[in-house]
């Protein structure tokens, strides 16, 4: 009896599942029936995220350094000081001669300049030299060969001249303004003297020849001495491209000083021309003028960056009266080219009798005198 009560039991249940299957969808009896999917394991070792540490943003704070008006005085006078410690080093030691021992075993000069020469005018014959054939920069120099070649035009030193802005435009050395009124005897003192490079323009200007003719003159004049070195492009120096040699500078500076009308400027110390009602007062670039420590026939300076300090110089010897062409070129300083000059001349007068074949005048005999008693 159980058993068949057990036997119905089960029929029962089957058929009850046979009727869920057939109402149930198929999709929702596949998700009952089959094991939900396992996810998959990582074989990544687990990452452990550690918080960073925060960084301060810090801003550097420049401290601006505060303008102290005592501190750039301070600075100014340092540099003031320290310039002026070199300069009276250098004057100091161009005041020394130097010498050296030539080929021949003789003791000769050595010069810090970049040129010199001593040149006999009366026999051309150089006497000393070093570096004299170099073809350089010679400045102001220049202004010797416009006073010559204005001389040589037969242009009156008397013709009046007004100054004009081309005369004095970026001049750099000049005693003259536009409109000045002067004439050409003030041109000239004011070149061979205070160097006045708008004086040479002028010059040139009111010359024959006009402004380029006159350039052309001088190197016609330089052709004419002889002077192979020599070629101008300005009337005034102011140009790196006039260019000549110690050798060239030496003739030129005997010839020209000896024409009085221009060896009487170069040995003036001062000048005064009268424009209109201005008083111009004109001071000689030529130390050795100003000093009146040597018998000067004739001279000329030049400067610019390129030249360096120059001179050229005719002076007598005061044991003969034997004239001397003193050329220095390329000097350092201003005064170095004035001490070279000294150096070089005095070096000439010890050494008179041999270099120019003279015998020295014999020493003045003094009459003895009986002392009274």
């Amino acid at each position: 009896m159980h058993c068949g009560a057990f036997q119905r039991v089960a029929g029962l249940i089957a058929s009850v599942t046979v009727v869920l299957a057939l109402a149930l969808p198929a999709n929702l009896l596949a998700a009952t029936a089959a094991p939900a999917p396992q996810r998959a394991r990582s074989t990544r070792p687990p990452v452990t995220q550690t918080k960073s540490p925060t960084v301060k943003k810090t801003t550097a704070k420049t401290t601006k350094r505060s303008y102290s008006a005592s501190a750039s005085r301070a600075r100014r006078a340092r540099i003031a000081r320290a310039r002026a410690d070199a300069r009276l080093r250098d004057a100091r030691e161009v005041q020394t001669p130097r010498f050296k021992i030539d080929d021949l075993g003789q003791e000769v000069p050595d010069v810090r300049a970049e040129a010199a020469i001593i040149y006999n005018p009366e026999t051309n014959q150089v006497l000393w030299e070093s570096n004299a054939q170099d073809q350089r920069s010679i400045a102001s120099i220049t202004k010797v060969m416009t006073a010559l070649v204005f001389l040589e035009s037969g242009m009156p030193t008397t013709t009046p001249v007004s100054v004009v802005r081309s005369d004095v435009y970026r001049a750099s050395t000049t005693y003259l303004r536009n409109g000045y009124q002067v004439t050409a005897d003030d041109l000239m003192n004011l070149l061979l003297i205070g160097s006045d490079n708008a004086a040479a323009r002028a010059l040139a200007r009111i010359s024959p020849y006009g402004s380029a003719g006159f350039i052309d003159q001088m190197n016609q004049k330089a052709s004419d001495l002889g002077l192979t070195q020599t070629h101008y492009s300005d009337p005034s120096g102011l140009l790196a491209a006039n260019v000549s040699s110690a050798y060239d500078m030496a003739r030129l500076i005997a010839f020209a000083a000896a024409d009085e009308r221009i060896g009487a400027i170069m040995r003036k110390a001062t000048h005064t021309v009268q424009a209109g009602k201005r008083t111009i007062s004109v001071t000689s670039t030529n130390h050795l003028v100003r000093s009146g420590e040597f018998d000067v026939l004739g001279g000329k300076t030049g400067f610019i960056s390129r030249s360096g300090y120059c001179i050229a110089s005719l002076l007598r010897l005061p044991q003969t009266g034997q004239q001397v062409a003193v050329v220095v070129l390329g000097a350092k300083s201003n005064q170095g080219r004035f001490w070279e000059t000294r150096h070089l001349f005095n070096w000439m007068s010890s050494h008179a009798q041999k270099l120019l074949g003279m015998a020295q005048p014999p020493a003045p005999q003094t009459e003895g005198t009986e002392l009274e008693e």
